[in-house]
């Protein structure tokens, strides 16, 4: 019998090998995982920066014992040329999808030169070592951050960009090498993905957001006031000219952004002319801080107690994505409300209250 259409991309997938470099975080669990699912063979390298072993086990044990064969995994540091040696001697790849990086904003504005240190020089580090080894395909995880304080809303693709602090600014000046790398060698195809506020987890609960030190993004800050590792949610600013007074933000489920990356990687194969674009990937729906924190409050059936405090320099009021442009091209669209981010976040937090460590571990921090 002759294989079925989907049986015969899924043979030609599973020839294909992807990169994922930082795929021992948050959103680099969840899309290796995906990839895994749709046949990928997939290496991820990762120097634990803020992340653990222990995530790359769990998505093998979600995979299954099947799939989680065609999963390998390094530990390395893309500014170190002997590591990208190793994993690019291990086989050859078809495509990068680049997550590594730091990504806190209000440590970026404390400590530029580390951003700068990290995010430029590992991703420049990486375009050589994707060019001498022939592979130039790379999906590219930006950030919704390059628009900074947009002037009207929903953030279109095409607006100016001006992020507002130094780690928008790594993502905003890696945009543009990209662009300069695409334009002098049109061999390359690039794709750019500006997340809006990934949250979430994936539904079994086993992985999940797990940040070292006092979490930065408002969802893994409400988990852990309610898991009672915190005593309050700070909220900044109350005085926003919005409905309730909070900023609004686009938040996206992170399975909804592994599948994102999913379908950019197959229009990196199927696009021959892709060039270097770049893609909005949320909701296209604003929900403000009280909202979230209320939703979150139903899911889990715990009081969230809250301190009301000062805006935060930089921070916009209001930023939420225009999607037309990822449905139209990617053919991909978000699927799940903030229902399902905060039930399946809640899942996670209540089976690993201490995120993929123990509370003794967690204490040494």
């Amino acid at each position: 019998m002759a294989p079925s259409a989907t049986e015969e991309t899924q043979q030609q997938q599973q020839q294909r090998s992807v990169l994922v470099t930082g795929g021992a975080g948050f959103i680099g669990t969840h899309t290796v995982l995906q990839l895994l699912k749709e046949g990928f063979l997939v290496t991820v390298i990762d120097n634990l920066d803020n992340s653990v072993p222990e995530a790359v086990d769990r998505v093998r044990l979600l995979a299954g014992p099947k799939l989680s064969q065609n999963l390998h995994f390094f530990i390395g540091d893309l500014r170190n040329d002997e590591d990208l040696e190793k994993v690019f001697a291990h086989a050859r790849y078809d495509a990068v999808i680049h997550f590594a990086g730091l990504k806190a904003v209000g440590e970026s504005v404390a400590k530029p030169m580390l951003y700068y240190n990290n995010n430029l020089i590992g991703t420049i580090n990486l375009y050589e070592h994707m060019a001498k080894h022939g592979c130039k395909k790379m999906v590219f995880s930006s950030s919704a951050t390059v628009y900074g304080q947009p002037e009207e809303i929903p953030c279109v693709e095409d607006f100016k960009l001006r992020a507002m602090n130094p780690y928008g600014r790594t993502k905003l000046f890696l945009e543009e090498i990209a662009r300069d790398v695409q334009r002098a060698d049109p061999e390359w195809r690039i794709i750019l993905l500006r997340y809006f506020n990934p949250v979430g987890a994936h539904e079994s609960g086993q992985i999940g957001e797990d940040p070292i030190g006092i979490p930065n993004n408002l969802m893994p800050y409400i988990q852990q006031v309610a898991v009672g590792r915190l005593p309050e949610l700070n909220v900044y600013g109350y005085d926003y000219p919005t409905k309730d007074g909070s900023a609004i933000r686009d938040y996206i489920h992170v399975m909804d952004l592994a599948d994102g990356h999913i379908a950019a990687v197959q229009k990196l194969f199927a696009a021959e002319n892709i060039g270097c674009t770049a893609y909005n990937l949320g909701t296209g729906r604003g929900t403000s801080v009280l909202e979230m924190v209320a939703a979150f409050e139903k899911a889990s059936g715990k009081k969230i107690p809250m301190k009301l405090c000062p805006r935060r320099p930089g921070d916009a009021t209001a930023v939420f994505a225009s999607t037309e442009k990822a449905k139209k091209e990617l053919g991909w669209r978000a699927k799940y409300g903030t229902e399902e981010m905060c039930r399946d976040q809640w899942k996670w937090a209540s089976q690993n209250p201490y995120g993929y460590g123990s509370k003794s571990q967690i204490s040494k921090h």
